[in-house]
C-alpha cells in the first residue's frame, strides 16, 4: 500500500513539471457574435401545422383512390351480372 502511495505522489510530482514546462497560454474572451434569436416555438408550429397539412391532402388522396377503387368494382360487378 505505501508502494502506491508513493508511486502515486512520483506521478503527480512529474506530471506538474511537465505542465509547466509549457509557456502559458494567453486568455481570450470570445464576444458572441450576431446571430439573430431564432423563434423556436414560432418555427416548430409551423412544422407541425405544414406537416399536418401534407398528411390531410395525403388522406384525401387515400379516400378518393378508394372511392374511385369501390366505383369501378361496383362498375365492373354490375357490367358481370347484367
Amino acid at each position: 500500500m505505501a508502494r502506491r502511495k508513493t508511486d502515486l505522489d512520483a506521478l503527480v510530482e512529474e506530471t506538474m513539471a511537465f505542465a509547466k514546462s509549457f509557456p502559458p497560454m494567453p486568455r481570450t474572451i470570445v464576444e458572441p457574435n450576431g446571430v439573430p434569436a431564432v423563434k423556436w416555438i414560432d418555427s416548430e408550429r409551423e412544422e407541425i401545422r405544414q406537416r399536418v397539412g401534407n398528411f390531410k391532402v395525403h388522406q384525401q388522396r387515400l379516400i378518393k383512390e378508394r372511392k374511385d377503387y369501390a366505383a369501378s368494382e361496383w362498375e365492373r360487378l354490375l357490367v358481370s351480372r347484367g
